[in-house]
């Protein structure tokens, strides 16, 4: 028994080795001997099939990248995301970041002059606060404006930001699942009330949240594809006092069209200037110049015409 037993052993532990192994793909062949075996039984050889796992090869290293956990935009360097860009998720709903109903006291957008770059839920200090998707903590920390701040990235590359909170309950390199707990709403930073300021980016590109997710009780995803214009990365272009008009994207050919409509040509006119002419279409300089492939002190002439672009 003693023997059998020692066999099964030395199978295990072999099956073990091998399994952990991506190349092994050959079937494992042990000839067993009789001293093992009963005294009237011949050798024995065994053949153990193995397979190979491909799992770790084709699994994305989410850290790979811009993984700076002292930094809570290390991608501010990054110019290389082109528009449109896509968005993946497995998931077809998400966990509310709070235990109450979400009222959302102001949106993504144009807020008093400056860009509001998430969205504000309501909530009182000290209620707790979990991360709507599966991920990893890259930053949780004090941060300026946002106060204390916790930011996950999801598998996905999504990362997602819950800034005023009066305590963080997770450390860096901490693995959260959906719905973990990660802290305490508050009002730290450059706060008016207690609230919990929810941020979603991909790649450095802070996302309007509300593209990309339906606040309401069915806290559904909006799509398990999700294609990105530079429409829905840019806050000039929707107001924090209402919601915008949604038309998400689903498809790579709905968001090039999508953008084809919404470029335009300006003519300048008398008086004109960049700062004048970006102001009247609600995009910023830089994005005029880029689309224009002109400087920020180039001169314009009457009738010259303008890319237009969100």
């Amino acid at each position: 028994m003693k023997y059998i037993l020692f066999v099964g052993a030395l199978f295990i532990g072999i099956i073990s080795s091998f399994a952990q192994s991506d190349e092994a793909t050959e079937p494992i062949k042990i000839m067993v001997p009789s001293t093992i075996l009963k005294p009237n039984i011949a050798p024995q050889e065994i053949e153990i099939p193995l397979v190979s796992s491909t799992k770790s090869k084709e699994a994305i290293d989410i850290k790979a990248k811009y993984w700076d956990t002292t930094v809570y935009n290390p991608y501010k360097d990054d110019t290389g995301t082109s528009f449109p860009f896509q968005i993946n998720f497995k998931d077809s709903t998400f966990h509310s970041p709070v235990n109450r109903e979400k009222v959302i006291t102001s949106r993504y957008g144009w807020r008093r002059g400056r860009p509001h770059k998430g969205i504000d839920i309501d909530l009182v200090t000290g209620d707790s606060v979990f991360a709507i998707l599966s991920g990893i903590v890259r930053f949780a920390q004090y941060n300026g404006g946002h106060g204390r701040a916790v930011v996950v990235r999801h598998f996905n590359g999504l990362e997602t930001t819950y800034a005023h909170l009066s305590k963080i309950g997770v450390k860096v390199n901490d693995t959260v699942a959906k719905g973990q707990y990660i802290g305490k709403g508050g009002n730290t930073g450059r706060s008016f009330g207690s609230h919990l300021h929810l941020v979603t980016s991909f790649n450095g590109h802070y996302i309007h949240p509300e593209y990309l997710f339906d606040f309401s009780e069915s806290n559904a995803v909006r799509s398990q594809e999700i294609w990105v214009t530079k429409k829905w990365t840019r806050p000039a272009y929707h107001s924090a006092r209402r919601q915008s008009k949604l038309a998400v994207h689903t498809t790579k050919e709905e968001a090039i069209a999508a953008a084809e409509a919404q470029r335009k040509i300006y003519i300048v006119k008398r008086g004109d200037t960049l700062s004048r002419i970006s102001k009247r279409n609600n995009v910023t300089i830089a994005s005029i110049c880029q689309s224009n492939s002109i400087r920020r002190n180039a001169t314009l002439r009457i009738g010259q015409k303008l890319i237009i672009e969100p």
